[in-house]
């Protein structure tokens, strides 16, 4: 599999010094080791790298070498840099504040992603939707910029992979995949460690709320779906739910799709709701995503909609249960 890292990448690094290395709103592992290896890679080379979220960090990924060092949007004078970094990120409104075309001066983006979805929104675009991760993908580009992996480096790529992969179970998880991961390894990534402190942790309080979100299941037609209101967040003491509850419905062995829907506000307090969609081997949440405004991959995807919970839920389950007809007729055909 020929991952070719672009030339103009390379020479943007090479030929500048200032970099902000940024990612997606609701950042996930991928998302945070990314701009924390990318950030780390390029102190290594001895350039100026900061690593900016556009919210806090989450507490799931505080115990990332340099979580402690990223930067709130409101705190960076983003024309200030050379280059964007753009990490894991389909289109620039996944970026939420981050993205503010008016006051960065025409600062450029670099954009490096696995999302099949992404609309190469950069200067310089590398996007490798065969690749678990883009955590792979910055472990490839180092060998192309001769950048040492330290044992920091390879602990955030390796934690990008494993999240992406559920620990090497997707259908992404190739000999590639495993040679790098292989790699980060002997560059001192503790395996155990990362998937201790990833997927066999589960706060209480997550627990809890799971206990009272679970009640609002339904079935139909081999789509499967839950909702999360702002209450059932707030009484658990939550900011937001966590992504392994669309993986345990996913696995109900009558549904082909799940959906997870929770209930929130955008920066005016106008309702949204936050949709993540799973899907089984040979079917696809991708495309409907992407229709929708949102991006991902096949098997698991999301999108961000105006309006109230009861509203977009009878939407886009119809819109699944459609989506999932259509895909078994083709699967049939």
């Amino acid at each position: 599999m020929n991952h070719s890292v672009p030339v103009e990448l390379i020479a943007a690094i090479h030929s500048h010094n200032d970099f902000l290395c940024v990612s997606h709103v609701s950042a996930d592992g991928d998302a945070y080791g990314s701009v924390l290896g990318m950030t780390r890679l390029l102190r290594n080379l001895g350039l100026r790298a900061t690593p900016v979220m556009p919210e806090s960090v989450s507490t799931y990924f505080a115990f990332l070498p340099g979580a402690e060092q990223v930067l709130l949007p409101e705190a960076v004078d983003v024309a200030a840099y050379d280059f964007i970094i753009c990490l894991d990120t389909s289109s620039p409104d996944r970026m939420g504040a981050l993205y503010r075309p008016e006051e960065q001066g025409g600062t450029p983006l670099l954009v490096i992603d696995h999302h099949v979805t992404n609309t190469y929104f950069g200067a310089v675009n590398w996007v490798e939707p065969k690749c678990a991760a883009t955590c792979q993908m910055v472990a490839m580009l180092a060998d192309a910029l001769d950048a040492p992996i330290d044992v920091e480096a390879a602990t955030c790529l390796l934690t990008g992979i494993v999240t992406d992969t559920l620990c090497f179970r997707t259908s992404s998880t190739t000999p590639e995949v495993m040679e790098v991961a292989t790699k980060l390894q002997r560059k001192g990534a503790n395996l155990p460690w990362i998937v201790q402190n990833t997927l066999n942790r589960l706060p209480f309080r997550i627990l809890r709320l799971w206990g009272d979100v679970l009640p609002s299941v339904q079935l139909r037609e081999r789509v499967i779906w839950a909702t999360v209101t702002q209450e059932q967040l707030h009484a658990a003491g939550c900011e937001d739910d966590d992504p392994r509850l669309n993986s345990v419905l996913a696995s109900v062995e009558e549904a082909d799709m799940s959906a997870i829907f929770t209930e929130k506000r955008d920066e005016t307090g106008r309702p949204i709701v936050e949709c993540s969609f799973r899907a089984k081997p040979g079917f696809n949440v991708g495309d409907l995503a992407f229709q929708l405004g949102g991006g991902g991959h096949a098997p698991a995807s999301g999108c961000t909609l105006p309006g109230s919970l009861a509203e977009v839920v009878e939407h886009v389950v119809t819109l699944l249960i459609e989506e999932r007809r259509r895909q078994k007729m083709e699967l049939e055909a």
